[in-house]
């Protein structure tokens, strides 16, 4: 019974056997979800049901960036109160079962939109309805009281801003392996005019139109990649939402472009404005947020680029992610420029 890298099945079905008995019907197969950049995922099927099963990357890993019990336990609060997350199954902490820690989770079916043609297919009514939709969700998932959902202690809201540019300055640190020009003037610039915040809600971290599974109906089924969840400022989910969508998207075929360029999806003032009405925050001081948020999505691909050039990553993709870090690192200077 072999499986994908970083993922032995006859050590997991013996897992499985012990500590969720009558979970597994048949053999189990495997394949590994593309898309993901850090932690690796899996598709699980015994030939009856499915699920899918989330470990970190196979070397590199930075301390606090791939944590599978924090990832598994704000799925387990959010689903009870119907936020839209995959049902948990099963976490295994221990390492000796498959080299990491890993959880396992029950399969949606949904669609994750990736690619920009894909997108405009939907038309311009379509795209901007599930644009919108996805602001309102962010905007819901700020609203839960932590305390509410078994979460009270997930995270200090309380000087977070300043403890997110010293953390992100971490990993950068921890992945350095070339050269980025700009990118230590830009922390600088961060740490100088960090925000004091306002008071602090559940925060996903990662929050973007391809980490949610989309219905056939065109609603939202699934908000998925919680590992870098925790209690701090909404507007940085915000923020790196916007970031991303203004990201070029991946294309199987024809060039590729940002979601923002697809026809009906709304434009970032729009979208502000949209999440200001549903949280009833306020949202005029964003600039340093988006500042931010593509300095912390730099480093991310730099370490990204770091595990590439190691060999420490599977799947198809990863040569172009070093090219990305550079053009962010220029935005994220060009945004704090208006600040002035």
């Amino acid at each position: 019974m072999s499986g994908p890298p970083g993922l032995d099945l006859a050590r997991l079905r013996e897992h499985l056997a012990q500590h969720a008995p009558g979970l597994v019907a048949g053999q189990l197969r495997a394949e590994l979800l593309v898309g993901g950049r850090s932690n690796l995922t899996y598709a699980v099927t015994d030939g009856t049901s499915r699920w899918v099963l989330r470990r970190p990357p196979l070397g590199h890993v930075l301390a606090t960036a791939h944590d599978m019990t924090r990832e598994y336990r704000v799925l387990s609060a959010l689903g009870p109160p119907g936020f839209p997350v995959p049902p948990t199954v099963l976490l295994c902490p221990d390492p000796a079962v498959l080299g990491a820690p890993f959880y396992l989770m029950a399969y949606v079916d949904g669609v994750i939109h990736r690619d920009p043609a894909e997108l405009e297919r939907l038309g311009p009514d379509r795209v901007r309805a599930l644009v919108l939709a996805l602001v309102e969700v962010l905007a819901d998932l700020h609203a839960l009281p932590p305390a509410e959902v078994g979460l009270a202690d997930f995270g200090r809201p309380e000087g977070y801003n300043d403890r997110q540019v010293r953390r992100w300055k971490r990993q950068l640190d921890a992945s350095r392996g070339r050269d980025v020009p700009g990118i230590d003037h830009l922390h600088e610039r961060l740490a100088a005019a960090v925000p004091a915040g306002g008071a602090g809600t559940i925060v996903h971290g990662d929050f973007r139109l391809d980490n949610v599974l989309i219905g056939p109906e065109g609603g939202i089924r699934a908000v998925l990649d919680w590992e870098m969840s925790t209690l701090g400022d909404p507007l940085s989910d915000l923020a790196l939402m916007l970031i991303y969508a203004g990201r070029p998207m991946p294309a199987a075929d024809g060039p590729t472009r940002p979601a923002l360029a697809v026809p009906g999806h709304p434009d970032p003032v729009e979208i502000a404005a949209h999440y200001a009405r549903r949280s009833g925050r306020d949202t005029s001081g964003l600039r340093w947020y988006l500042a931010f948020a593509a300095f912390k999505l730099a480093v991310i691909l730099e370490g990204v680029h770091y595990r590439y050039v190691r060999g420490k990553t599977v799947g198809p993709g990863f040569e172009g992610i070093g090219a990305q870090v550079a053009p962010l690192v220029r935005q994220a200077h060009e945004t704090l420029d208006g600040l002035s």
